[in-house]
């Protein structure tokens, strides 16, 4: 059963779906588990995340997904664009639907495990690095590390389009100085166009998961801070079990920052690495494989 819920967090109203869960194979005295989800970069929770939490909730987990402030049904914070891609912002969601779960009559506020995929599979490392409440982190294909990402797009987009795309940014990020309205990109665009992603699978990948809503563009000024989140420099902090799901050939998040990870963790770490590309993850056989391993991570990882 899925029912509708909002979340406050600094002021705004975050939109989230409670799934709870369909037996009480994993409840006991202190309530059942639950999962704590977001998207990555400029996704929201209609955009392919309901195939995973059905699956967490089917196995006797309660799940909460929710949307970013300023994104999907989620409110904007007073003077802050709608669209704006921001970690920081995007991490104190996280705790503020944390501390909801955990006050969620019938879910054991011990056993609460954090899910992200893409850019929010870094920010559940860091995350987790920040509360040690935390029972479990599942992390998929994630963006692990900013400056990396840059050099990424360097190698297949090229300095020029690295010197646009900044060039978009900064006058984006001018105009919010003066309170104009935003200068917007695109999220993805097919490869030499404007966007925040124009890897060769972006326009295809990223149009196959998102829904009818989706919204693809964004405030320039969000280009800005990429380099700067870098949640593999926190894994060392995080020491409770985490799994990591690995796209081999991921051409958006550098799949070594994500190795680093699985080295550096100072808890106990699984790995599943399927040679796949960023957005093949979320869909087919790749997907009931890798959501089989996160189903079985997770009920050992918050068993009581």
């Amino acid at each position: 059963m899925r029912t509708d819920e909002t979340v406050d967090s600094s002021g705004t109203p975050l939109a989230v779906w409670h799934y709870e869960a369909g037996s009480d194979t994993l409840a006991t005295a202190a309530g059942r588990p639950c999962v704590v989800m977001a998207h990555g970069f400029g996704a929201t929770r209609a955009d392919h995340l309901a195939p995973y939490a059905e699956r967490f909730a089917a196995a006797g987990l309660d799940v909460m997904v929710f949307d970013y402030r300023g994104f999907g049904d989620s409110g904007t914070e007073s003077g802050v664009p709608r669209q704006l891609v921001d970690h920081r912002r995007h991490r104190a969601d996280y705790h503020a639907v944390l501390a909801h779960a955990r006050s969620t009559p019938g879910v054991d506020p011990d056993r609460v495990a954090v899910w992200g995929s893409s850019y929010s599979g870094g920010h559940v490392v860091a995350v987790a690095a920040q509360d040690p409440r935390v029972a479990a982190v599942v992390s998929q294909g994630a963006a692990m590390d900013g400056a990396a990402a840059v050099l990424q797009i360097l190698s297949y987009a090229g300095p020029l389009a690295l010197v646009r795309l900044s060039g978009h940014a900064l006058l984006d990020a001018a105009r919010g100085v003066l309170r104009r309205s935003p200068h917007e990109i695109a999220i993805y665009a097919a490869p030499g166009g404007v966007a925040a992603m124009t890897s060769p699978d972006s326009e295809s990948g990223y149009g196959g998961i998102v829904g009818p809503d989706f919204v693809n563009r964004m405030p320039a000024r969000a280009v800005l801070p990429i380099a700067l989140n870098r949640p593999v420099r926190l894994a060392p902090r995080v020491r409770v079990p985490m799994l990591l799901v690995v796209a081999g050939r991921d051409s958006v998040a550098p799949p070594s920052a994500v190795e680093k990870v699985a080295r550096t963790a100072g808890g106990p770490v699984r790995t599943e690495r399927f040679e796949v590309g960023h957005f093949e993850i979320y869909l087919g056989e790749v997907f009931e494989r890798s959501v089989a391993a996160q189903v079985e991570f997770l009920t050992e990882a918050l068993q009581a």
